[in-house]
């Protein structure tokens, strides 16, 4: 085994303000390790026992995304260090390494042991260290604060928006069955009128039968340009009056939108003869609406339940956290909740619908789908297209989610996963969302977050893998993150 002299550790820029006795300490703890070229120093995961300072040759510095190595760092600086760089914090739990090291050329480690050396640094610097371990500590704390709150802001604004789409359909349901409440009582009042009017037994039964066929077409009609609607109305209206029928534009705007035609109206001439042909319209009119407003009533309730079903879908809450997933139903639950933001925007989905469920956290992709989507959004200022595929690249599923928005500058790009990094005004941001993306796509699911701009076609890609990881490997992956 060998070690560095007082003179030689001075050299080394993190020891060089030490003094004699401190200086003797390292050197008695330490040793000189050489690692030949092509040589794995340590591992992503493993525990973290030990301080490295380079003396020699070049590392690189490298984390495991979906399988795949990611070089992180390549240095051939004397005196950077590496492995248990957190050595204080040893005392308050398992410390695993954060990357692999790797030996690109031969080279020289000094190695101190990690929890050794943070008693001693906490001894010798008490100052420093607890600012270090306030530091750490602030920044996690910190992290934990403003991702709560940025969860929490997230979740108004997606409750605000929820609460919009909900209040549309409600309030139109609300207004037909107030409608309907009125021609409900206006056909029973039709028909008490024929009633009096002494009709016979089987001409009533023959109008209801006629009127049952009309009314079944209301939901079946075809639609009509504004000129072609214009249009029958005004043969209806002119049949109406050749038939002494008052008020004959009114029925005629009720008749056109149901799809009753002048021939419609012979078969119920026929059926009823001159005499009560004006209350049998008028009868029929209110059952064509009653129709109408029983549709729309159908078509809010349809939209309400559309709407919790995607919230419900979004929550995740009556699921388990981890499970096999359709990645298509959390995009699809996800821009619902959206729909208040995307009003002005074009979306298009090309889904590949043979890509295989994958295992994973379906609450917490829901997260990383609201914030690239609402980054898309936010940076085509709410007017363009987006464009959201899916496809299968490899073992992974891959999802892009694509915008036609001005593109991230380069020099940006670089900084776009950082914690706290934000392009938005002050107030508008906290800098979490791509960060929090990240963290839950790689760290958490053990795929790649990736992205591609350029003026005109931004392009985040979600890579997720297809098969599922074993508890060892989620387990490191928890320690490290």
């Amino acid at each position: 085994m060998s070690t560095l002299s007082r003179d030689e550790l001075r050299t080394l820029f993190l020891f060089e303000k030490l003094n004699d006795e401190q200086l003797d300490w390292v050197a008695e703890k330490s040793e000189v390790e050489p690692y030949a070229a092509d040589t794995a120093i340590l591992r992503e995961g493993d525990p973290a026992t030990c301080f490295y300072v380079l003396l020699s040759g070049t590392l690189r510095m490298t984390r495991t995304v979906h399988g795949d190595e990611l070089e992180m760092v390549r240095t051939d600086q004397r005196g950077a260090y590496c492995g248990a760089t957190q050595f204080l914090m040893g005392m308050r739990g398992d410390q695993r390494y954060a990357a692999s090291v790797h030996a690109v050329t031969d080279l020289e480690f000094l190695s101190l042991p990690a929890a050794e050396f943070g008693e001693r640094f906490t001894e010798w610097f008490p100052m420093a260290a607890h600012l270090l371990e306030g530091m750490f500590l602030g920044r996690r704390n910190t992290d934990a604060v403003v991702g709560q709150r940025e969860r929490l802001l997230a979740l108004g604004a997606l409750s605000a928006g929820l609460t919009h789409e909900l209040n549309n359909p409600a309030a139109a349901a609300v207004r037909a069955t107030s409608s309907l409440r009125e021609r409900v009582a206006g056909m029973r009042h039709k028909l008490a009128l024929l009633a009096r009017n002494d009709i016979e037994p089987s001409l009533l039964e023959k109008l209801v039968d006629v009127q049952e066929m009309l009314v079944k077409q209301v939901s079946s009609a075809p639609k009509l340009t504004a000129m072609q609607a214009s249009d029958l109305e005004d043969e209806i209206s002119d049949w109406l009056d050749d038939h002494d029928v008052t008020d004959g534009w009114d029925l005629a705007a009720l008749f056109v939108p149901a799809g009753i035609t002048v021939e419609s109206l012979e078969e119920v001439h026929e059926a009823v003869g001159e005499g009560f042909l004006n209350a049998a319209l008028r009868w029929l009119g209110y059952a064509v609406e009653t129709e109408s407003l029983m549709g729309e009533i159908e078509d809010a309730t349809t939209r309400i339940s559309t709407l919790l079903s995607a919230a419900k879908q979004y929550s995740q809450m009556d699921r388990a956290p981890y499970q096999w997933i359709d990645v298509h139903d959390g995009i699809d639950s996800t821009l619902i909740m959206l729909t208040g933001k995307l009003s002005h925007v074009e979306v298009v989905k090309e889904y590949d619908r043979s890509l295989p469920e994958i295992p994973a956290y379906a609450g917490e992709l829901n997260q990383v789908w609201t914030n690239l989507i609402d980054n898309a959004v936010a940076a085509m200022n709410r007017n363009g297209k987006l464009t959201i595929t899916t496809s299968r690249e490899g073992e992974c599923a891959m999802v892009e989610i694509r915008d036609n928005g001005p593109g991230v500058p380069a020099e940006i790009s670089q900084r776009i996963f950082e914690p706290f990094f934000t392009t938005k005004p002050v107030g508008e941001g906290t800098g979490l969302g791509l960060d929090i993306s990240w963290r839950i796509v790689v760290n958490k699911h053990r795929g790649d977050l990736r992205l591609r701009s350029e003026p005109g076609d931004t392009r985040f890609q979600v890579l997720l893998p297809l098969t599922e990881r074993d508890q060892h490997e989620e387990t490191d992956s928890q320690s490290s993150s």
